[in-house]
């Protein structure tokens, strides 16, 4: 008999149930507050680590402590701290330690020398002793580097020519004027030299414009900066494109090549806000190639379209981060970088607490990878061994156990861990790109990472800082350009300043369809290295 005015069973099922269900969607709604705090404070720790803390991404190699991480973290957690031995292929645990020479090193032999001679008044050359006259037993020679920094101008004196007999009893007298070489940039004031002054300043030494426009007011050179732009963009796209466009085809014919992306602002671009986001699309050449290339190609995106133009159907090896639009370029055997990899558990250690854990145990793994990569490189060839046939051998003894270890602990790991974590996206950013990661130990000419590239880069990445952004798309394009040129220039060890006051010297003098091999960068005999 149920009582008036108390609800019946099935009424308190329901509110049982609608109360579970409430309980449920709080508790749903609390683990993904809790998840979005803990990623929200591991950004937060690794903004002010990439503020205040040095940015080196040096691993120090720390000892587990096992018993102190059990007390400070939960259960749950610590199950994640175990230690993995990596497995024993007998590689030499301890690289052997550099010793780097201190002290100033001497000026090169190649600079000229001039002496400068010091000499005793002649009231000072009695003996002190016996006031007797000394005679000059030596001298002490101490050298200095001293450089001078002179503008001149060049007075380009064509002389002229008649006849004096049609000047007497012609009706025309015929004037006839020496001619001169072909100037880079008709009508402009600057030479080839002043040329490659101002490309060097701006290109490797990253001086903006402006500066580089007080640099010669200071020199009492007047030259705006409106001037400097069109000594850019023309040196560009008159002369040094035919460059650019021969080592282009030059580096689609390599076995190997490197590709990255950066970004470039542009204020005046078609249809796009002036902050809006461009980009440098990055190929280089191989490390052990016998014509280092390296090319910088402006595009307003960063879609696929880009790479696959730039690269057409190129069929070798190609080493890239983990971004699709790489992965597009089906007909390249594609390789992941292990350092875009490493530099996830990186971040993940940064941005905990108290250090350690998992991000600590992965840092092992690719410590010992790299080990591998270090040896490989100083062993020599055995008798009819090539150089990538050794490499290759040494990563499959070293390596593949290594990587067979790594993968079975990411596997272990991976349902453990917060998906939006920084641990997270390092597990399964590795898991992802596996196939790319690993298939560098099938071939000894294979890299195992892109930091080859990323390092030539970085010059147009400090640059960056000082201009910020490029006006127009035509500066954008200049500066591709030249920024390869220079960047090419040091990959081959030749002084930039050099090798573009001879090819600005020589290119207005050669036919558009000429030979210009000689000209490039790697075939330039240079008589001093970057």
């Amino acid at each position: 008999m149920t009582r008036t005015g108390e609800p019946d069973v099935a009424e308190l099922m329901a509110q049982l149930a609608a109360n579970a269900a409430e309980i449920a969607a709080l508790k749903a709604e609390k683990e993904a507050l809790s998840q979005r705090v803990v990623k929200l404070e591991e950004e937060l720790a690794l903004a002010r680590r990439h503020r205040f803390a040095p940015r080196s991404e040096k691993h120090v190699d720390r000892i587990f402590n096992e018993a102190e991480q059990a007390a400070d973290e939960d259960d749950a957690d610590s199950e994640e701290n175990d230690v993995v031995d990596l497995p024993d292929t007998g590689l030499a645990s301890v690289d052997g330690p550099t010793d780097k020479k201190r002290g100033r090193r001497p000026l090169p032999e190649t600079l000229p020398r001039e002496r400068v001679e010091y000499d005793l008044p002649d009231d000072q050359k009695a003996c002190p002793c016996c006031h007797g006259q000394m005679h000059r037993m030596g001298e002490t020679v101490t050298e200095q580097l001293h450089i001078e920094v002179k503008a001149k101008v060049l007075q380009n004196v064509r002389f002229k020519y008649a006849c004096r007999h049609c000047d007497r009893t012609g009706i025309n007298t015929p004037v006839v004027t020496a001619p001169m070489p072909t100037q880079p940039l008709p009508g402009s004031i600057a030479t080839a030299s002043t040329l490659a002054f101002a490309l060097v300043h701006k290109y490797v030494d990253g001086t903006p414009l402006y500066r580089l426009a007080q640099t010669f007011e200071r020199a009492g050179v007047p030259v705006s900066r409106g001037a400097l732009g069109h000594w850019v963009i023309g040196s560009s796209e008159k002369h040094l494109h035919r460059i650019y466009d021969a080592l282009r085809l030059r580096l689609r014919s390599q076995p190997l090549i490197h590709g990255d992306e950066t970004t470039v602002q542009v204020l005046k671009e078609k249809d796009k806000e002036a902050t809006s986001t461009s980009y440098m699309w990055a190929y280089r050449s191989g490390e052990d190639s016998d014509e280092p290339i390296v090319l910088l190609d402006y595009q307003p995106g960063r879609g696929q379209i880009y790479p696959q133009t730039f690269l057409g159907d190129y069929r070798g090896i190609l080493m890239s981060d983990g971004y699709s639009a790489w992965r597009t370029l089906e007909s390249a055997t594609q390789l992941g970088c292990m350092a875009h990899s490493r530099r996830r558990f990186v971040d993940a250690l940064k941005a905990r607490k108290k250090g350690g854990g998992p991000p600590e145990q992965a840092l092992r793994f690719f410590e010992q990878l790299y080990r591998v990569e270090r040896q490989a490189r100083d062993r020599k060839p055995e008798d009819g061994e090539t150089q990538a046939d050794r490499i290759r051998r040494f990563r499959q003894q070293h390596s593949v156990p290594v990587l067979n270890a790594l993968k079975v602990w990411l596997d272990e790991i991976a349902p453990k861990v917060l998906p939006d974590s920084k641990l997270g996206d390092a597990v399964s950013y590795t898991l992802n790109q596996w196939e790319y990661l690993t298939r560098y130990t099938d071939d000894g000419r294979m890299p195992i990472d892109n930091n080859l590239l990323e390092r030539d880069i970085r010059v147009f990445a400090t640059g960056r800082k000082s201009w910020l952004f490029s006006d127009t798309v035509d500066g954008a394009k200049a500066s591709a350009v030249i920024y390869s040129l220079m960047v090419t220039c040091r990959a081959c060890s030749v002084e930039p300043l050099a090798w573009l006051r001879h090819v600005l010297t020589e290119l207005p003098q050669r036919a558009v369809d000429a030979d210009i091999d000689d000209l490039l960068p790697f075939n330039f005999a240079s008589t001093s290295t970057a």
